[in-house]
């Protein structure tokens, strides 16, 4: 009896000692589980934050920090305060006059002739102003005025009166037409030139895109792409292109006076 006891009570020593062992072990790891989902909870936050933090600071750099987009060149004297006008102004030939058919021609700069393609179907109205300006012999002597080279845009202005780029205050049409998709003009686009914001200021004046160019919309959208430069865009860029811009500017008159000479169409 005394031995059977004696068994007994170690049994009963070792079975706590065994149920201690396990609930401190148990403790443990409740206690790791806890500080394991405090942890994960804590990291997502933080990710959260960072997240946060990282998404406001490129909102601020693209918006009004040093990554600001520069803003895209506009093709005419800046808009006058009044509401821009909804129609056309002047004689402006009708859209018909394109004849919703490609045309194809020379365009002649000093001594460098550029093949070129115009789309009647794409942009009627802008391509009928051109076929009848041509057919008056409007551009014969007119400059090309501004060269733009930038980081995003290479282009040369053509079709100015007076050398200063100013519109003809009789003469204007909208809409825009054929615009560039996402503000993409890639090299050898012809374009017309306008003012900002001003869909119905398209006149004579017409860009030749000899590097890609970014021009982001306006409110008033992009600018009608009238046709593309088939040949002679190399003969461009070294004949004329070359020489730069008067003062090193990115924005400005060529080095290199430039006039067209010539402007056929069939």
């Amino acid at each position: 009896m005394v031995a059977s006891s004696k068994k007994h009570s170690r049994e009963q020593r070792d079975a706590r000692e065994r149920l201690r062992h396990y609930s401190a072990r148990n403790t443990v790891h409740e206690n790791t589980l806890v500080r394991r989902r405090r942890d994960n909870i804590l990291a997502v936050s933080v990710g959260i934050v960072i997240i946060a933090l990282v998404a406001t600071a490129q909102v601020f750099y693209f918006s009004a920090g040093p990554g600001t987009p520069e803003p895209a060149p506009s093709f005419t004297p800046d808009p006058s305060a009044s509401a821009p006008a909804q129609e056309n102004i002047g004689d402006v030939p009708d859209a018909s006059t394109s004849e919703n058919r490609s045309w194809t021609g020379e365009l002649t700069l000093n001594d460098v002739a550029l093949g070129i393609e115009l789309d009647g179907a794409a942009a009627p109205q802008a391509v009928a102003s051109i076929v009848d300006s041509i057919a008056s012999d409007y551009y014969s002597g007119t400059t090309c005025h501004r060269v733009v080279k930038t980081d995003n845009a290479g282009l040369i202005q053509c079709g100015s009166l007076d050398g200063t780029g100013a519109s003809d205050p009789d003469y204007a049409y909208g809409p825009v037409e054929n615009a560039g998709t996402g503000g993409f003009y890639p090299a050898g686009t012809i374009a017309m030139a306008r003012t900002g914001n001003n869909a119905f200021s398209n006149g004579r004046q017409f860009f030749i895109v000899f590097e890609d160019a970014i021009i982001p919309d306006d409110t008033a959208g992009g600018y009608s792409i009238v046709g593309t430069v088939v040949s002679g865009l190399d003969a461009l860029e070294s004949e004329i292109i070359s020489g730069g811009v008067v003062d090193d500017a990115e924005d400005g008159a060529p080095v290199i006076a430039t006039s067209i000479t010539g402007f056929t169409i069939q």
